[in-house]
């Protein structure tokens, strides 16, 4: 897969359209798109690390893309956070780049608000919780960054090869107001849990 970017890059209303469209709900704390997928519609935001509420939401890079989503979740069904997890505890140079990860998500989230005594996100540094997090890193980030993040990608299949998700541009603007009408504004947190 050939990222667009490592970079976020402010949110255009597009991109909010398309996002609400993927969630089947406004975005909270929507702050960047971290990542656009292939086909041209964000896959992954980065958010405020406290909602408009005062919430704190320690989950910085939030995967949106279903398609993407649902591929994760079938390797987390399958087993691979267990054994993940259980590599973290037998390879100390896999456990060091890990919990290297998690200093460098811990640091990209304080550059936009210190959560002080808030973990990072997806179970770093000591396990494995949530692939969507780890994901979600691993695409922002880039390659190298996250060692579990990109062998998880590696994993998966080009999510993206059917085409968009949601509709580009004006389309998802409109899908996204339907999708609004249809849903409530007050949803859970997304496709997945995304906190530790």
């Amino acid at each position: 897969m050939n990222s667009s970017q490592h970079n976020p890059a402010p949110a255009t209303p597009a991109d909010a359209a398309a996002v609400r469209a993927q969630l089947g709900r406004p975005p909270r704390g929507l702050r960047a798109v971290a990542h656009r997928c292939p086909c041209g519609n964000p896959d992954v935001v980065e958010t405020q690390p406290r909602l408009e509420d005062g919430t704190p939401f320690p989950t910085l890079y939030y995967l949106t893309c279903p398609r993407a989503a649902s591929a994760i979740g079938t390797l987390e069904a399958d087993g691979v956070m267990k054994t993940m997890t259980a590599r973290l505890a037998e390879d100390p140079e896999l456990a060091a780049a890990y919990r290297a990860a998690h200093e460098d998500y811990i640091a990209r989230r304080d550059a936009v608000e210190v959560l002080e005594g808030f973990p990072s996100a997806g179970g770093m540094p000591d396990r494995v919780k949530c692939l969507h997090v780890l994901v979600g890193h691993s695409l922002a980030a880039g390659p190298g960054v996250n060692p579990l993040g990109d062998e998880a990608l590696a994993m998966l299949p080009d999510w993206w090869a059917k085409g968009p998700c949601v509709p580009l541009q004006q389309d998802a603007a409109d899908a996204a107001d339907a999708a609004g009408a249809a849903t409530d504004d007050t949803a859970g947190a997304g496709p997945a849990e995304e906190t530790s």
